[in-house]
């Protein structure tokens, strides 16, 4: 059974449709990425599937859990939730805290481990995005592309099933993407699952063992990335990854 199966989900957000009869699956330990232009829903999808976003139809499960769009409940939602955990666009850290204490908080919060544990986690998680020397600073003093690494360390502490990242390097300068792809590309070497949405299509063709062009609000394409992003791929996927190349 693959950890994430998502049939026939569709999402509705003031009468308009934004996403319909979407219908994939994601193997453990691997990378899917989801591309496509603006508006395609790429960013909707990936919300809905930690339920920020509710579905109006459909089924998500995830691990041990599954949830209805047109049952949710209280019980369900925490726990499909437990089984992820997600890095947006910004970096969302505690300002009043050290970094060490940030990549601390989910598992103290969540009563998963006490403090001395969750402290040697989160020196191990900071060692492994190479942050250990800045645990005990604040997060205004780190560069944009080390407080996105402490991020996706908080994101890990706590063993997910599944990492979500939302075009994770979108709100840095050019010169601190690279040292964050690294440390997304290191997590598949561990394989983490990985959904991510992405416009670094070379960072995408790289990682992903699945990729999902998504527009207007359906999967238009779905393959490897050899089948998806290669010179001989379908030809809307062609002329879109020319648009990007142009655009930056």
């Amino acid at each position: 059974m693959a950890l994430i199966e998502v049939k026939n989900l569709s999402v509705t957000i003031k009468q308009k449709k934004i996403l319909e009869d979407i219908n994939f699956a994601v193997e453990d330990g691997e990378v899917t990425v989801l591309v496509g232009p603006s508006g395609s829903g790429k960013t909707t999808l990936l919300r809905t599937l930690n339920l920020l976003q509710q579905p109006a139809a459909g089924t998500i499960q995830i691990g041990q859990s599954t949830v209805d769009g047109r049952k949710l409940n209280k019980k369900s939602t925490r726990a499909l939730r437990a089984e992820s955990t997600m890095v947006f666009q910004q970096f969302n850290l505690f300002k009043n805290m050290t970094v060490i204490e940030n990549v601390m908080a989910p598992l103290l919060l969540n009563k998963l481990a006490k403090w001395d544990e969750a402290h040697a986690v989160a020196e191990e998680r900071l060692r492994e995005v190479g942050l250990l020397e800045f645990a005990d600073k604040y997060p205004s003093s780190l560069s944009g592309g080390q407080q996105q690494r402490v991020s996706i360390a908080r994101a890990i502490a706590v063993k997910p099933a599944v990492v979500l990242l939302d075009e994770p390097t979108s709100a840095l300068d050019p010169e601190l993407v690279g040292s964050v792809l690294k440390t997304i590309l290191e997590l598949a070497k561990q394989h983490i699952t990985m959904v991510i949405v992405t416009h670094e299509m070379d960072f995408a063709r790289q990682i992903g063992n699945q990729i999902i062009f998504l527009e207007k609000g359906q999967i238009v394409h779905k393959g490897t990335p050899d089948e998806i992003l290669s010179d001989q791929g379908p030809e809307r996927v062609h002329n879109f990854l020319n648009s990007v190349s142009a655009a930056y």
